[in-house]
């Protein structure tokens, strides 16, 4: 039986903040109730959200950049075959000691699989999704025109007109929520932060300028130690 407040005991939650620059698009497949084509997805109470999921995708990728950077082997993600264990058609060498992980004898799994997961191993990292705080009878609609472009001509498409529904332009809007760890290595703290330090825009349209934003960074742990092991990378 599992008892859920034991459970607790074991995790570390850490507040985050983002900040809105200038507008956020974060769309909704299906959404319905509004005149734009990809309405901005929002929760059960009509609050503006930045979905979890995203934003553990997006910090996943930039904390691979960073350890391949270090010269530590990685496999790909998504593809499930790519990942750790199975890491099908890759070469390098996953045979490492810092790889081995507790009740997973027999496997490897990279630096980034011990953070975020993989088919096998569950993650030790969880976010909530990132609500804004500030009430939504006091965001306006705000609908952006758009127009689908033909690459090849460099023309606009006839009739590909679209709108997009946005947050409010320039309204420093912050969506707050956790980042809650369990049982992770030394280097997490760290290696997280350098990732969302390389996060500057979420959302759909970032080169037309949406979604460009800043953070309250968690006050995540930061140990000498984890610097001194994730510089091993090279070794």
């Amino acid at each position: 039986m599992i008892y859920l407040q034991q459970l607790s005991n074991f995790i570390t939650s850490y507040p985050i903040t983002a900040v809105i620059d200038t507008a956020l698009c974060v769309g909704a497949g299906g959404s319905s109730g509004s005149l734009a084509d990809k309405p901005i997805v929002r929760n059960s109470e009509g609050n503006l959200l930045i979905p979890a999921s995203q934003l553990k995708g997006r910090l996943r990728h930039e904390c691979e950049k960073i350890v391949r950077g270090l010269q530590w082997a990685i496999c790909v993600s998504p593809n499930p075959q790519t990942m750790c264990p199975q890491r099908a058609g890759l070469t390098e060498n996953f045979e490492w000691r810092e790889y081995q992980v507790s009740g997973c004898e027999g496997q490897h799994h990279c630096l980034i699989c011990q953070i975020f997961g993989n088919p096998v191993l569950s993650s030790r990292v969880i976010f909530d999704d990132l609500i804004c705080t500030e009430e939504p009878d006091n965001l306006p609609e705000v609908l952006r025109p758009g127009v689908t472009i033909n690459r090849c001509r460099h023309t606009a498409e006839e009739e590909k007109l679209y709108f997009l529904e946005t947050s409010p332009a320039n309204a420093q809007l912050k969506f707050k929520g956790h980042i809650h760890l369990s049982g992770t290595p030394v280097y997490t703290g760290a290696l997280i932060l350098a990732g969302l330090r390389h996060i500057y825009a979420l959302g759909g349209s970032k080169s037309a300028g949406l979604g460009w934003l800043h953070w309250e960074f968690p006050n995540l742990p930061l140990e000498q130690a984890a610097w001194d092991f994730l510089g091993k990378g090279g070794v």
